[in-house]
């Protein structure tokens, strides 16, 4: 008898010791319903098959890499799952480590693949940049459709036009598209300054930084048109208001949710398989559930939701990647000079 309880108590000893407990991965990225989804319907299924225990770190994506910054020596987050220019700053201040090579990826479209990157993240989901107006309004008035960045310009939109300052991304990109539109780019800012300041800048109410304030002026009729994403349109448009989106004919500049392992990650393989599952046509599917376009040519969306995001090649070809490499380079100056020109 002494002995059964021996066995007993060394097997106990045995089953309690750390190779057998369950890891944990921390996943950082966006709040809200995002935050909700994800750990309804995209971390269990992960969860069970790695035997890892997942807990989401929330924040916006600013929140996200002053987190990665803070840890750097001592990182808690396994992986980040930001916004396109967030997650270039990252790869820049070396918080990602390289993708490793696996099949899935060989199905992402061009705009979100691991090279664009530079082999550090890959891109998960899309939402265009481009312009909301208030249907019902452009009806009552007999406007036409406005299907160009130039439209925002027209002068029957005096103070009945609102937009993100470059502080918000939906801002910046108005910036970069007016400097293309204009002779200019990335590389050549000015004429973008000159076109917002001189044929924008009069039209706009509000260069509001809060996307619900932004909602709440469609609602309250003080707006008639908006640069916006896609998937801020559609979710305005589902509690009944007559908010319509257009991809620009110039162009729509591409917001590319993307996913990095952490550089110096304690899970660095989990990591690495969290981010080939993120990829898969199964979650892609549910993440557009959340007004993100799939980046994987094989994720099947049904007929209603495909029509609310950026979807299939045909769409797809309306969007446009920017130059963030430049832009994080020069986005401290160029918010001194919208600050003190712009929105003066």
């Amino acid at each position: 008898m002494k002995k059964f309880y021996k066995m007993l108590v060394l097997g106990t000893a045995v089953f309690a010791t750390p190779a057998f407990a369950e890891d944990t991965l921390y996943v950082a990225g966006y709040s809200g319903d995002f935050q909700t989804m994800f750990e309804k319907e995209i971390s269990p299924r992960f969860a069970a098959a790695h035997n890892v225990k997942i807990v989401y770190v929330a924040g916006n994506s600013s929140e996200t890499i002053a987190k990665l910054q803070a840890q750097k020596a001592n990182q808690e987050i396994n992986v980040a799952l930001v916004d396109d220019g967030p997650m270039h700053q990252a790869v820049q201040f070396g918080l990602c480590d390289d993708v490793a090579d696996a099949p899935v990826y060989n199905d992402i479209y061009d705009i979100a693949k691991v090279s664009t990157f530079q082999g550090k993240a890959v891109g998960l989901g899309l939402v265009a940049t481009g312009i909301t107006y208030n249907k019902r309004s452009f009806e009552k008035n007999g406007w036409a459709v406005p299907n160009s960045w130039n439209d925002l310009t027209d002068p029957k939109f005096l103070q009945r036009t609102a937009s993100n300052p470059i502080s918000g991304t939906y801002g910046l990109n108005t910036l970069v598209m007016f400097a293309r539109l204009n002779g200019g780019s990335e590389k050549n800012i000015e004429p973008g300054f000159d076109a917002v300041r001189q044929k924008l800048a009069p039209n706009i109410l509000s260069w509001s930084s809060s996307n619900a304030q932004l909602a709440q002026m469609f609602q309250n009729g003080d707006i008639d048109i908006a640069v916006w994403g896609s998937s801020r349109a559609v979710a305005l448009n589902k509690t009944g208001f007559p908010v319509e989106f257009v991809y620009p004919k110039e162009g729509a500049p591409a917001i590319v949710a993307s996913a990095c392992a952490v550089a110096g990650n304690k899970l660095p393989e989990k990591a690495q398989a969290m981010l080939q599952y993120l990829a898969s046509p199964e979650v892609q599917a549910k993440l557009a559930t959340q007004g993100f376009g799939p980046t994987n040519r094989n994720a099947k969306v049904d007929g209603s939701l495909a029509a609310e995001v950026p979807y299939g090649d045909e769409m797809l070809s309306k969007l446009v990647n920017v130059d963030w490499e430049t832009i994080n380079k020069n986005r401290a100056d160029w918010t001194k000079q919208w600050t003190r020109t712009v929105e003066k």
